[in-house]
């Protein structure tokens, strides 16, 4: 196992953190699959990632991730609280949701987590998160404390990190990205600002739909290129740790095209890395559908059919009667963004009556 900086934290933390997604009690259909052990055997596997050089575990408040918390509270205090760093989180946008978030937490855990994010922070709540009284005060009013030593916010928005790079009250940040998703993580390469944070990339399984089309080994690796602390990895079994912590060679990132040949074995996949330079002046997040056709085609085809069958008509609805395309002039793949949604509204349509027969 190799070791980064976690910003300028002063922390040295493992390049593969250990997700607890699949070591609670439960399923979602979006995310990994679960495994629901016992606490035993959820301490069991997250001690073979510690002796494999893991020292970095990342969770959610409970119910967030379920009994994660708790199971993860259950290792500390077994393997000894100094030997890790403990990551943690909350969906809480206002300072007392997330005081109180942090102390709830800290009991789970039996222990003060390391870092704490405010957890999923989009536009509706940005400026309610980094405004007066928001959560970014609270977790900075927790610090000074001593009731966490970092403080973070976590999101899959470019623009909400980008505002986090800025903020000298935030310590760590929390994004999204992989070798098909690697838009924001281009950006963020090019952007000096995140140098000075600490940066934990998720989603590098893309909700593990990704290890049926390539290597863990190339997943991994993939996301390393980029200046990121730590790569988040939702791990289950002691299987899934070992392929997780086998590789340990300088990385490599896999070209785009390669990644979209690879898929196109499977369907026609859309050259969208998600970089989230395409605004809509219409309201539509086109780099979400664009996310939710991938995930459709991927083996997530229930939730992203729901998904999609929420806005699909209205968004493409709207590029019909859009004049400006503005959209087409931000993409740097140069992808004709109207036609796309059309044809996304079609399968849609196609695949949802098909689904009421």
């Amino acid at each position: 196992m190799k070791y980064r900086d976690l910003g300028t934290t002063g922390l040295r933390v493992s390049e593969i953190g250990f997700g607890t997604i699949p070591i609670l009690s439960g399923n979602v259909p979006v995310l990994p699959g679960y495994y629901s052990p016992d606490t035993e055997g959820a301490v069991a596997v997250m001690e073979h990632a510690w002796r494999l050089g893991c020292n970095l575990y990342d969770t959610a408040i409970v119910p967030e991730y379920g009994d994660a918390e708790l199971k993860l509270g259950a290792f500390a205090k077994k393997i000894g609280r100094d030997k890790i760093v403990i990551s943690d989180k909350a969906r809480f946008y206002t300072g007392n949701e997330m005081y109180q978030a942090v102390l709830e937490s800290t009991k789970n855990l039996g222990t003060a987590p390391d870092i704490y994010f405010s957890h999923q922070v989009d536009s509706d709540h940005e400026d309610q998160v980094f405004g007066r009284y928001g959560a970014a005060d609270a977790l900075a009013e927790l610090k000074a404390e001593g009731k966490i030593r970092f403080t973070g916010i976590a999101s899959h928005y470019y623009d909400i990190l980008l505002r986090g790079a800025k903020d000298d009250r935030i310590d760590v940040l929390q994004g999204s990205g992989n070798i098909l998703e690697r838009g924001m993580l281009e950006r963020i390469e090019r952007e000096p600002l995140f140098r000075q944070k600490g940066f934990l990339v998720n989603k590098v399984y893309a909700a593990g739909i990704l290890p049926s089309f390539f290597p863990v080994k190339t997943l991994i690796e993939g996301v390393l290129t980029y200046p990121v602390s730590c790569a988040l990895i939702g791990l289950g079994t002691v299987e899934e740790v070992n392929a997780a912590a086998a590789g340990d060679t300088v990385p490599e990132r896999p070209d785009f095209q390669r990644v979209l040949t690879v898929l196109g074995k499977r369907y026609e996949p859309i050259s969208c890395d998600r970089c989230q330079r395409c605004t809509c002046p219409h309201g539509t997040e086109i780099h979400t559908v664009f996310r939710q056709y991938h995930y459709f085609f991927l083996g997530k085809d229930y939730w992203a059919l729901r998904k999609l069958d929420l806005g699909i008509e209205e968004s493409a609805a709207a590029c019909r009667s859009c004049t400006s395309m503005s959209c087409m002039k931000q993409c740097p793949h140069k992808l004709r963004i109207p036609e796309i949604m059309q044809q996304i509204e079609r399968l849609t349509k196609i695949h949802i009556r098909n689904s009421v027969i």
